[in-house]
């Protein structure tokens, strides 16, 4: 059985990985954070929030399944809070392929925006859940890595990890989950 949160309550679980200690947030709608260790804007819990571990075992183990090259894309639902033009440059970046990475001015194209690629890149930096919403498929003009809220080590590590699962090979078997497709919810 999976644990339900009450919609509204922001709760908060906190899992290991190999790039480091993970704190994942949910309204009990939907997954509204995912932030590494580093991230700039990784909010610390206070006396307001509730600590659900359980309710993010799902999470947790399609994460296990990224990092050990099992799983390609996530099966989670979204609820990120930002802009109308933030959520459609999140949802275009569920749209990059594992492995691959595009332009900041290639994703604003994608939207119809060719000359936006610095509103892109800002909406990009604003992502809330790393990982999972792909911001660190997206390179510089020159195919330089370019910020990264939770800093370039960070980000070379998954771009690394997401060739290397793809060069050898390794795709993903089926997690189970209780939730749909990784999407964001309106």
């Amino acid at each position: 059985m999976v644990p339900t949160l009450m919609a509204n309550v922001l709760s908060y679980g906190l899992v290991d990985s190999p790039v480091g200690p993970l704190l994942l947030t949910s309204d009990g709608l939907g997954l509204t954070g995912l932030y590494p260790a580093r991230h700039v804007r990784r909010p610390e819990p206070d006396a307001g929030w509730v600590r659900h571990d359980g309710f993010f075992t799902g999470v947790k183990d399609q994460l296990d399944a990224y990092f050990a090259g099992r799983l390609t894309r996530f099966e989670v639902t979204l609820s990120p809070a930002g802009t109308p033009f933030q959520r459609r440059v999140w949802d275009a970046l569920l749209e990059i392929p594992f492995g691959a990475t595009v332009t900041y001015g290639e994703l604003a194209a994608q939207l119809g925006k060719p000359s936006a690629s610095r509103a892109v890149g800002l909406a990009n930096g604003r992502n809330p859940i790393s990982i999972i919403v792909p911001c660190h498929r997206v390179v510089g003009r020159d195919g330089k890595l370019t910020g990264y809220a939770g800093g370039l080590e960070l980000k070379r590590t998954l771009l690394g990890h997401e060739a290397q699962v793809s060069m050898h090979g390794l795709w993903p078997t089926p997690v189970p989950t209780a939730v749909g497709a990784a999407r964001l919810e309106v």
